[in-house]
């Protein structure tokens, strides 16, 4: 059974940093996407990052571009997201989330099957 697991959230300060974890288990990822997504509350849930577990090949949302990093541990099989540069805007839940795959980074949230059960971050001014 496929199981997602976040961490790392939490309260920081605008400009602070956070890392997120997602410990994954119950099959072999190694063809999988793992994809980042947030909720904050009245929105949708919405696209973050993707990473290719394969390749290691990423994609950012142009909203955290340049402050957010997807990165995976193969050994641990776990994916992380490293946010720096945090913003108020960013305060939401965060979900780690899998679809098969390698070259097939989506955004789409309806293309993942499989969801962890997120994990709070809030970034106050």
């Amino acid at each position: 059974q496929v199981q997602l697991v976040e961490s790392g959230g939490g309260l920081v300060q605008a400009g602070g940093s956070l890392r997120l974890s997602c410990a994954a288990s119950g099959r072999a990822f190694s063809n999988y996407i793992m994809g980042w997504f947030r909720s904050a509350p009245g929105k949708e849930r919405e696209f973050v990052s993707a990473i290719s577990w394969s390749t290691g090949v990423t994609y950012y949302d142009d909203s955290v571009k340049g402050r957010f990093t997807a990165s995976r541990d193969n050994a641990k099989n776990t994916v992380y997201l490293q946010m720096n540069s945090l913003k108020p805007e960013d305060t939401a839940a965060y979900y780690c989330a899998a679809r098969p795959g390698i070259w097939n980074l989506s955004k789409n949230k309806n293309d993942y099957g499989y969801w962890g059960q997120g994990t709070q971050v809030i970034v106050s001014s």
